[in-house]
């Protein structure tokens, strides 16, 4: 593929994954032509060298894995780690209500959304539903309506005469609820919001128990500039690097009788905080890696010496030099688009870098033959983590902090350079074969 091939895929890899249950559901409609075995958490595995396997744990969270030649504790694992959740607007469990005649559904701020980029956008809904089957049987489904379902109208600028000199400033409770309905004669909100999920879905009003519904932007991801050399989609934040991972796994070069063993790893509820069952500070990986050493090892020892000799690429996103805005930027640090993958630092450890995992991380560059660059935060302005110092920690593993740059982090609507895409999955490649 060229880089704008690529860029394209990751695309629609977005536009087909609206929600962290998607996002899921599309990775493993991505593997099934590699041959991958899915793994249940409540049965015995049977693991044979250069087999590929992937576990999910609660529809959102995904680990896949190849064997390598030799086992873990001879030859470590290689672990790219990202996140499939993004910021936004989740729908609450009494969500619709009614007034003057038009029904809205009351919404939840999930992580730290630029809200003010949810205004007049064409919003709709994607998620699963838990329900009873036909025997009673608890189950769930993904649902998205793929129709503009919702929207957050802007209020007039001559009722709100400061907005462009103090910002559009959105009440969390009272200015968030989505407008979705004109209700007609003696429609009520609520039957009427589970009529039109009964209809999406396919299960009856009377099965359904309780959703997860997260509120997505309905305009598909596009390239921009005067030679298309960036794209726009929204949460970029993170499945961008979810993508990157996974094709870097899925390079034939990559698949061909590893040495060690490889590991994608990507966590749902990075967003806030990670502490989940599911989210990287849970247990999912540790649990995975485990698994693994015994399966390949009768030595209780081996997990440990496998842990020691392991390595942990942390893939997010990293924020781009923006000309509009140099004071919000060290001027010693700045970061460019399409410029190749960004190392991030942190003498707090709020990225897990440290000079051995940076130098090795310049190395593979060097042999991938792309550019790379050095990202620090202002010291004035709180920096945000990732995923990295988490499961470094709790794994007792070196890892690095990378991503492509970025503009408008955490927007409805962000965008980043094409070239850098591609750059991130060649080094990515490298790592896996190194």
């Amino acid at each position: 593929m060229t880089a704008k091939q690529r860029a394209q895929h990751l695309l629609d890899f977005i536009d087909t994954s609206p929600s962290p249950w998607h996002v899921v559901a599309s990775i493993e409609t991505a593997i099934q032509a590699f041959q991958f075995v899915r793994l249940d958490e409540t049965a015995k595995w049977g693991l044979q060298t250069g087999g590929r396997y992937y576990v999910v744990r609660d529809d959102s969270s995904i680990v896949l894995f190849v064997l390598g030649r030799k086992t873990p504790a001879d030859a470590g694992f290689k672990i790219i780690g990202a996140h499939t959740d993004s910021p936004g607007l989740r729908i609450r469990p009494n969500a619709a209500t009614a007034s003057d005649g038009l029904a809205r559904l009351g919404v939840e701020i999930y992580g730290g959304p630029i809200l003010a980029t949810f205004t007049d956008r064409d919003l709709s809904l994607a998620g699963r539903v838990s329900y009873a089957d036909e025997q009673g049987e608890l189950a769930h489904k993904l649902v998205r309506f793929e129709q503009p379902l919702l929207r957050l109208p802007n209020l007039a600028i001559h009722m709100n005469r400061g907005v462009n000199e103090d910002g559009l400033k959105l009440h969390k409770q009272n200015e968030l609820p989505l407008l979705f309905a004109q209700l007609t004669g003696d429609q009520l909100p609520h039957p009427y919001f589970l009529a039109l999920l009964a209809q999406a879905t396919g299960i009856s009003v009377s099965q359904v128990l309780s959703w997860d519904l997260a509120v997505y932007d309905t305009q598909k991801g596009t390239f921009w500039g005067a030679n298309q050399e960036f794209y726009a989609n929204s949460q970029i934040d993170n499945l961008a690097s979810c993508h990157a991972g996974l094709h870097a796994l899925l390079d034939d070069a990559v698949l061909s009788h590893p040495e060690s063993t490889l590991v994608c790893a990507f966590f749902d509820h990075e967003e806030i905080g990670s502490q989940s069952h599911v989210g990287a500070a849970g247990s999912f990986l540790a649990d995975v890696l485990q698994r693994i050493s015994i399966a390949t090892s009768s030595d209780r020892e081996d997990t440990a010496r496998a842990l020691a000799q392991s390595f942990l690429i942390s893939a997010d996103m990293a924020h781009a030099y923006h000309p509009n805005f140099p004071s919000a930027y060290d001027a010693d640090h700045k970061v460019f688009i399409n410029k190749g993958p960004v190392i991030k630092s942190n003498a707090n450890r709020r990225y897990s870098s440290e000079s051995i995992s940076i130098a090795r991380f310049i190395q593979w560059c060097e042999e991938a033959g792309i550019p790379y660059q050095r990202y620090s935060h202002r010291s004035d302005l709180p920096c945000g983590s990732t995923i990295g110092p988490m499961t470094s920690a709790k794994l007792g593993i070196r890892s690095v902090d990378v991503g492509c740059p970025m503009w408008a982090m955490h927007s409805i609507r962000e965008s980043a350079g094409v070239q850098d895409h591609e750059s991130m999955i060649r080094v990515l490649k490298q790592f896996f074969i190194d």
